[in-house]
């Protein structure tokens, strides 16, 4: 019609308009069962000559405003009408889905709003594995197959349901009985004490029967479907944060050229574009090109983490700041070092004072002003013996001078001729790595480089490390992909000493990890004093009840909780931090008590405990490592990486080696003098003169010229990386043009 109809007009019932009266529905109509009612706002002919715009947007919005943001329109041609439903909410028709207002919390998997409902925003989730759960298929139900200790009662109910036989080997039963087994009887009862325990050990002792695998659901993207159909440029968030930041910050120019927004789009979205390259941008300037947004921080090494926060403060663009930065090259090959340089004279040129604690040779040498401390480590150092420029530095007499002037360097060492046994790796293509094959000679120091995020740790830790690990103790660790590693049974024994800590609490020190501690105990067992009163070793164990301070149970200190700001620890007023009762603390041996052996240092113990060899040999060798300043009770968590892993090295220096093993580190040198690594040099050479075999993730210099077998990785980082670019001896690498460390090895 040509005029608008008031509201109470007309309704449109199962289809059909009718126009009302005063006295409400027709007679027909009131004996429909649930019928679809809808209220006619307007009608009118609607064509190219329409001018009646006001209208129509009032009647569009009376119609959102009646329909709760629900719209529909009727139109008609040639007699047959069709309906076009609308709405001002996020909802599809076809499959009736309705979506809340989006924000930007529906795309943070730490917000319940966009984490995936089934692994919590992890990406992954922990489940019972049946090869763990039943390792001995040979076995009977009857006669503990199950190795967790599932309860009878549940084997003899699913017995009775199923009619099968506890006493059958597992290997007998048909499939589809141990399927229901492990899903009706095992899987229940483990996750249900999972879930229910509130005993992190029986906790921990359930997950030995567990393995990590993606998320069935969000297939490892950690977010609800809706946060996942969202998209910009065809592009979803997830397939955004998995971009390297190279080809993020591409990504998001190429959206600002080509893309076409409306006016005022364009003044919402340009700068926030404008600020994601920019800080892209600061990442690709401390060499993190080759990282993606959704990578794991239990992924990324200290060094990493380190120029992440690096690249945070030089965008804040503070002025009158001091930076304190510990070893930020720690992970650099040497051609990057130079980006990394040049942001730290970034941050003084905008006004502020940047300290660094360093090893690194190029990095002391673009310093304005160098501070030398020494002249050893330390009962013998902790003195300052130079302060000035690097220039000046060369003519000092400490040996960081004297290595920085050449006049001490790195002996050349006599190199091992490759034999005719190697650990082979075929087909490595796990992450980055393109599908590439490797020799690891056996019985020789071979060195894995390249740069940062070429690969070294994926085809070195996820790879080698986890099949070996798989191999000799069944770790349940799912290696990287490869179609298979071959040679494995000429070696007999795998040592990984990685950056991770010692122990996850206080409780956790050298003393301990080494086994030192156990001989120490001992010792004091065996004195006169603790014999007269019956003291054991265990009386002078700080984890035991009978010598321990109970009020502080054995740590030290106590802890106070404050609830909304971070906990605080002060020492235990009953046994003043020496962790023991004062009858334990009475005990001593040459003139010492159990508490303040703890206390010394490694080189304070080696002369102390001289006249036993096997203290003194476990000792020894922690000395000779670099680590003769640590104490020996000294807790777990204030130890840096790389003083963790040497630690581990020791303690596994220490055990009789067969000959047959193979020793991986990764980035030994981490916190390491040039003196220090001439030690740790020393002490691999020994392994290896042993007929062991020395595998090491390096980017030092000094650790890759006296390798006896070199594999390069590259040429760059992330999607650029994950090629052999060399594989030789230090100077076959160095005759490699395509090959950065072979360049470094020329210089």
């Amino acid at each position: 019609s040509k005029s608008s109809q008031s509201l109470q007009d007309a309704i449109r019932v199962n289809g059909k308009i009718y126009k009302l009266g005063e006295v409400g529905l027709p007679p027909k109509l009131r004996e429909v069962r649930l019928p679809s009612v809808e209220v006619v706002i307007d009608s009118f002919v609607f064509n190219k000559k329409t001018k009646d715009r006001i209208r129509v947007i009032d009647s569009i919005e009376t119609a959102l405003k009646m329909g709760d943001g629900f719209l529909i329109v009727q139109t008609s041609k040639n007699k047959k009408t069709k309906d076009l439903i609308f709405s001002n909410q996020f909802f599809c028709q076809a499959c009736k889905f309705s979506l809340a207002e989006i924000d930007h919390r529906l795309f943070s998997f730490n917000s319940p709003q966009g984490a995936c409902s089934s692994c919590l925003g992890l990406g992954v989730k922990l489940e019972i594995a049946e090869k763990l759960v039943i390792p001995n298929p040979r076995l009977s139900l009857a006669e503990g197959a199950i190795r967790p200790g599932i309860q009878m009662k549940i084997l003899e109910s699913l017995a009775s349901k199923y009619k099968f036989s506890l006493n059958a080997p597992v290997k007998d039963l048909p499939k589809k009985i141990l399927n229901l087994v492990f899903s009706e009887g095992i899987v229940p009862d483990l996750e249900r004490r999972y879930k229910e325990t509130s005993s992190d050990s029986a906790r921990a002792e359930i997950e030995k029967y567990m393995i990590t695998k993606v998320c069935p659901q969000c297939k490892g993207k950690r977010l609800k479907p809706v946060a996942l159909g969202v998209t910009i440029a065809d592009h979803s968030i997830d397939d955004i944060v998995k971009m390297p930041i190279n080809e993020l910050i591409g990504f998001f120019r190429k959206i600002e050229t080509t893309l076409k927004f409306k006016k005022n789009e364009g003044k919402i979205i340009k700068p926030i574009i404008k600020s994601i390259k920019e800080r892209t941008q600061l990442l690709i300037d401390v060499n993190l090109e080759y990282l993606n947004l959704s990578r794991g921080s239990a992924s990324i090494s200290a060094g990493e983490s380190q120029r992440i926060r690096l690249a945070t403060q030089i965008s804040s663009k503070l002025t009158g700041v001091v930076y304190i930065l510990d070893e930020p090259s720690v992970g650099l090959h040497p051609k990057d070092q130079e980006k990394l340089i040049q942001s730290l004279k970034n941050l003084r040129e905008m006004g502020n004072t940047v300290i660094v604690v360093e090893h690194d040779e190029e990095t002391i040498k673009a310093a304005d002003w160098v501070i030398d401390i020494g002249p050893m480590a330390g009962e013998k150092g902790g003195r300052i013996i130079f302060e000035g420029s690097p220039k000046d530095l060369r003519k000092s007499s400490g040996l960081t001078g004297k290595y920085l002037s050449k006049k001490l360097r790195m002996e050349d060492r006599d190199r091992k001729k490759v034999g005719k046994k190697f650990l082979t790796i075929k087909g490595a293509k796990e992450h980055n790595l393109k599908n590439i094959d490797t020799r690891i000679p056996l019985g020789t120091f071979t060195c894995v480089t390249g740069a940062s995020g070429s690969g070294k740790s994926t085809l070195i830790n996820d790879i080698l490390a986890k099949t070996l690990r798989r191999e000799f103790y069944q770790a349940k660790d799912k290696p990287g992909l490869c179609k298979n590693i071959s040679g494995i049974e000429d070696i007999d024994k795998v040592v990984i000493a990685n950056q991770s800590p010692i122990g996850k609490t206080p409780r956790s020190n050298p003393a301990t990890y080494t086994g030192v501690f156990t001989l120490i105990r001992d010792i004091f067992a065996k004195t006169k004093d603790s014999k007269r009163r019956g003291y054991q070793a265990k009386h002078f164990s700080f984890n035991l009840k009978g010598g321990r301070c109970e009020e502080c149970q054995g740590t030290g200190f106590k802890k106070i909780e404050m609830y909304f700001l971070p906990d605080k620890y002060i020492e235990c007023p009953e046994c003043h931090g020496q962790r023991y009762t004062q009858e334990i603390l009475e005990i001593k041996y040459k003139g010492a008590n159990i508490s303040e052996v703890l206390e010394m240092s490694i080189g304070e113990a080696l002369k102390f405990f001289q006249s036993d060899p096997s203290i003194k040999s476990k000792l020894l060798i922690l000395k000779e490592i670099g680590l003769d300043y640590i104490k020996l009770g000294q807790s777990a968590p204030s130890f840096s990486g790389g003083e963790a892993q040497r630690i581990k090295l020791g303690t596994e220096l220490s055990k009789k080696a067969t000959g047959k093993t193979i020793y991986m580190l990764d980035e030994p040198t981490t916190g390491l003098h040039s003196a220090d690594i001439k030690n740790l040099l020393s002490i691999l050479k020994k392994l290896t003169d042993k007929g062991n075999t020395v595998l090491v993730i390096e980017h030092n210099l000094d650790i890759i010229k006296s390798a006896d077998w070199i594999i390069d990785l590259g040429p760059e980082g992330g999607d650029k990386g994950g090629y052999i670019m060399a594989e030789g001896n230090p100077s076959q690498v160095a005759k490699v043009k395509k090959s950065y460390t072979g360049q470094w090895l020329k210089k």
